[in-house]
């Protein structure tokens, strides 16, 4: 039985992942703690990540999203400012927010998390914390870098708004390579 690694997603506009891309080159240049990047194109709102699915179970998530979206219209959100988790003194991701009608994304990932459950997809234990997450630090940062980071994390401010139209959640493949993770789409669900 062949098995995928995946999780379901909300795309983001090109406009957006350019201007993600200049903010990563312009922390890159500010900083010399060690970050691992994620390529803008790869950048993505994760609703759910689903680690290796079978193949055979595609059809029945592809139609959890379906039902997901079948009572939501699509909206709009945008970004605002950036962050880190656990902190920003202890920084080992590094995320843009996200504001805007975030109470139907909430829902909209909660219809998923609940149609996905019977599957054997466990809900997450912890709060779903919508954001892009645009860096790793380095397991062996110092703690001084981590620290430097986050100040520069906390005085960095976006160069503009950006909307994202939300308007279908993607199921997307995820082929680990050694130069980073390949993405491709296996299905796409309008909302409706």
């Amino acid at each position: 039985m062949e098995k995928i690694r995946s999780f379901i997603a909300v795309e983001l506009p090109v406009e957006l992942k350019q201007a993600l891309s200049r903010l990563q080159a312009k922390m890159k240049s500010a900083s010399a703690a060690p970050v691992k990047w994620v390529e803008p194109g790869n950048i993505h709102l994760t609703l759910k990540f689903l680690g290796d699915v079978s193949t055979e179970i595609i059809g029945r998530i592809t139609a959890v999203l379906e039902d997901a979206a079948r009572g939501t219209h699509p909206f709009d959100i945008g970004v605002s400012g950036l962050g880190a988790f656990p902190a920003l003194k202890r920084a080992r991701v590094i995320w843009v927010g996200l504001t805007g009608e975030l109470e139907k994304l909430e829902q909209l990932q909660k219809r998923i998390e609940a149609g996905l459950e019977p599957l054997g997809f466990p809900p997450e234990g912890r709060p779903f914390s919508p954001h892009l997450t645009i860096g790793r630090v380095r397991d062996y940062a110092r703690p001084d870098d981590r620290l430097a980071l986050g100040e520069l994390i906390g005085g960095t401010i976006l160069e503009q708004e950006y909307k994202i139209g939300v308007n279908a959640v993607h199921l997307i493949k995820s082929q680990l390579t050694r130069e980073g993770p390949i993405y491709s789409k296996i299905s796409a669900v309008t909302l409706k």
